[in-house]
Formats: structure tokens, C-alpha cells, sequence
């Protein structure tokens, strides 16, 4: 049977790498000559946060061609909203490329605190983007990511991701559905609903205070390993269970202020695990995360 830490690592590749596939995700917003309050409305869509989908800005018609940077700090880690019994911090590095082609490139990692080897995976994504309708209300994106990893894991190493999603004309309200394919030595897949409102607090030309609230429900394909009792012998065996099912829904609160090329969130999360397999009631999570983000605007 795999150990406590590769079965938690399982659960991470599993239910958690759409974090950096989706976060890489194209957005833009094009403009032929754009002021900083232009530059403002894309960093509060390029936020970079846990289980959070971004709410694309694509307007259409022009070229943009810009960098943006970003690191995130979330205070705990949980695994599909699961707590592995250990506190620890994470952080999450990310630099990305948006081209008005729909081309987006983008390089993530993280950094557990307690885990060993600290720097868990590299991943590398590249992606495409384009919107469907009138006034870009439909908007679809594929992309493929490889993951390097520390150590020897080799379940999954890569994720081919596809997500559409439809928004209201003042892209206050939206919704998004995802779908990963997960594969390497082994496969598995998972689907994202995740809907969000947007509001805005504080509306200024230089800057902008705003609310996102969002819902996610995760659902994937896993495999949990326990010890089952023979019924006539006095032993345990192991015994794998492949499960597919909504494995959390998350709820996140996140608080975010741009101005001009600078972007600062605050969010709080709170996970929802729902128990399959042979998992008992599962208790709810919770966290915070904060992420600091910096856009290079290449085209000037």
C-alpha cells in the first residue's frame, strides 16, 4: 500500500494541479492606446488564487503583448479540502505571457513548508483563448501543461485542460466549466464548476477596491487505498477503490486592489469536503491567501 506522503501527494496531483492549469488561463483586454485605468481593470482579472478561475476581459480588435508576475502565500494547505493532519504553509511563484493572438504562456511552482523535498513541482503551460458570440459573452480556452517534479513521482506529468465559461454583458456575473485530463505512468480527470460575482467597492482612475465571491464544485476520478478485514481470517488486506464524485466545493471571499501595474488580493477560503470511499464525515476547512501581482505592459 503507498505510503501516508505519496498518497497525499496523489491527492494533490489529482485534485489540485488545476490550480496551475487554469490560473494560466489567457485573459486580456485590448484597447489601442491604453491608459493605466485599462491597465488596472486587467490586474483585477489576472489575480492569481486557490481553486479561483479567471474572469476573462476580452473586448477584441487590438494587440497587447504583456508579462505579469505573481506570488501567492495561503496560510495552510489541504489537499481536495482534505486536512492531512499537517499545518504548513505554501507558496505558489508564477510568471506568465499574454499575446492579443490568444497565445498565453506561463512557468508556476510551490513551495510547501513541511514537505521534503520543500519544492514540490515545476510546471510549465502553454494555452489558447478566443471568445464566441456578438459581444464576447461565451469565451473557451485549451491549453497543455508538463509537470517536473522533485522527486520520482510519475503518476501525472501531464494536463491537457479545456474550460468554457459564459458572463453578463458588464462582467459582473459568470460561470465557468472545466475539464482536465491528467496523465503520465497513470490517468485520471476531473470537471470544475465554478461560479463568481463581482463587485466593485471603490471605483477610482488610478485604482479599484473590489469583492469576488465565488463557488467551485471539484469533482475527479480517484483512487483511495485502505485496509479492509477478511471476513474469516483475522488480518487486514489492502484494497483500492477507483471513485469518481464531487470530492469539495469551496467557497472563496477574495478582497482585491489594483493600481496602476500593481495588484493585491486578500482571500479567504473555506473547503466543504464532501467523504466518498470509505472516508468518514469529513470536517470543514478553512484559510487565508494572500498574493502580490505585477504586470509588464511589453507593447509600450
Amino acid at each position: 500500500m503507498i505510503n501516508f506522503y505519496q498518497e497525499i501527494k496523489i491527492k494533490l496531483q489529482v485534485l489540485g494541479l488545476l490550480l496551475f492549469t487554469m490560473a494560466t488561463s489567457f485573459c486580456s483586454y485590448a484597447q489601442d492606446n491604453r491608459s493605466d485605468e485599462d491597465i488596472d481593470i486587467i490586474l483585477d482579472d489576472l489575480f492569481f488564487s486557490d481553486q479561483q478561475f479567471i474572469d476573462e476581459l476580452i473586448e477584441g480588435g487590438t494587440s497587447y503583448n504583456f508579462l505579469y508576475t505573481s506570488i501567492g502565500y495561503s496560510t495552510n494547505t489541504f489537499f481536495s479540502g482534505r486536512d492531512s493532519g499537517t499545518d504548513q504553509f505554501n507558496v505558489i511563484p508564477q510568471i506568465s505571457y499574454y499575446h492579443s493572438s490568444g497565445f498565453n504562456a506561463s512557468i508556476s511552482g510551490i513551495y510547501y513548508q513541511n514537505f521534503d523535498p520543500h519544492w514540490d513541482f515545476t510546471s510549465v503551460s502553454l494555452g489558447y483563448l478566443n471568445t464566441l458570440g456578438k459581444k464576447d459573452n461565451f469565451i473557451y480556452n485549451v491549453g497543455y501543461t508538463k509537470f517536473f517534479y522533485a522527486d520520482d513521482f510519475d503518476d501525472f506529468t501531464n494536463s491537457i485542460d479545456v474550460s468554457f465559461g459564459v458572463r453578463n454583458k458588464k462582467r459582473t456575473l459568470g460561470t465557468t466549466l472545466s475539464a482536465s485530463y491528467l496523465f503520465g505512468s497513470d490517468e485520471s480527470y476531473q470537471i470544475v464548476s465554478s461560479s463568481f460575482a463581482r463587485i466593485n467597492l471603490l471605483r477610482k482612475a488610478t485604482y479599484a477596491l473590489r469583492l469576488r465571491p465565488t463557488i467551485s464544485f471539484i469533482a475527479a476520478k480517484q483512487t483511495y487505498t485502505f485496509l479492509q478485514r477478511f471476513r474469516t481470517r483475522p488480518f487486514l488486506r489492502p484494497v483500492s477503490l477507483e471513485v469518481f464524485n464531487v470530492l469539495n466545493t469551496q467557497i472563496s471571499i477574495p478582497l482585491s486592489f489594483t493600481t496602476k501595474s500593481w495588484d493585491f488580493e486578500l482571500s479567504y477560503y473555506l473547503n466543504l469536503p464532501n467523504a466518498v470511499a470509505n472516508e468518514s464525515d469529513l470536517s470543514n476547512t478553512s484559510f487565508f491567501n494572500f498574493s502580490v501581482g505585477y504586470l509588464f505592459d511589453l507593447s509600450r
